[in-house]
């Protein structure tokens, strides 16, 4: 028997896949808004609106490997080879940000995608800049590793800082745009909400 296609996963990887575009056309640490990207956002709607666990966690990772293929490999030119170092870090970042989609999220409102973001933001910062310093950060002052203590551990930290503010704005208006951008789509086209 033939399966039909289901308009609500469609529209939901369209969505994501947007965004996903959006992140490789501000991919560059060459901005003062480096790191305002989707990818929070990407992670907390997958994980918020797929009901089935493989494709709430594989489809938004799908397009965080796609990007970053076309980031290294295109914009990039092969600078970093393949895949940046460190990358299963932040996979496993983004891995934990959909799982926060999913039980934060289960009533999608304004109060839960603030707080969503917010928990994703500082998450992704404070774990993020933690694997640069496990695996041998440089103190941005001094161009030296950072120190193997709780003093380098804070500096790698604060050196993050900056990012995690634009990688909190990114999330907070991709969110706005994702999260509100569906809700809207499933008032319009009562086919797209779950039954």
């Amino acid at each position: 028997m033939k399966q039909s296609l289901n308009p609500r996963s469609l529209v939901l990887l369209l969505f994501i896949g947007l965004a996903a575009s959006l992140r490789i056309a501000n991919s560059t640490d060459w901005s003062p808004m480096a790191h305002f990207t989707p990818l929070g956002a990407m992670a907390l709607f997958g994980g918020s609106y797929f009901s089935n666990r493989w494709k709430a966690f594989g489809l938004p990772l799908l397009t965080l490997w796609i990007s970053d293929l076309v980031i290294n490999g295109v914009l990039l030119g092969g600078r970093y080879g393949i895949m940046y170092d460190g990358w299963y870090w932040i996979y496993g970042i983004f891995a934990l940000l959909v799982w926060y989609g999913q039980v934060l999220l289960r009533t999608v409102s304004i109060r839960n995608v603030l707080l969503a973001a917010l928990v994703a933001s500082v998450s992704h910062w404070v774990l993020a800049d933690t694997s640069v310093w496990l695996t041998g950060g440089i103190d941005l002052r001094t161009q030296l590793p950072l120190s193997r203590d709780l003093a380098g551990w804070q500096q790698c930290l604060l050196q993050g800082f900056p990012f995690m503010r634009n990688f909190l704005a990114g999330t907070l208006v991709y969110s706005t745009i994702l999260f509100g951008g569906f809700e809207w789509l499933q008032t319009r086209y009562p086919r797209l909400a779950l039954a």
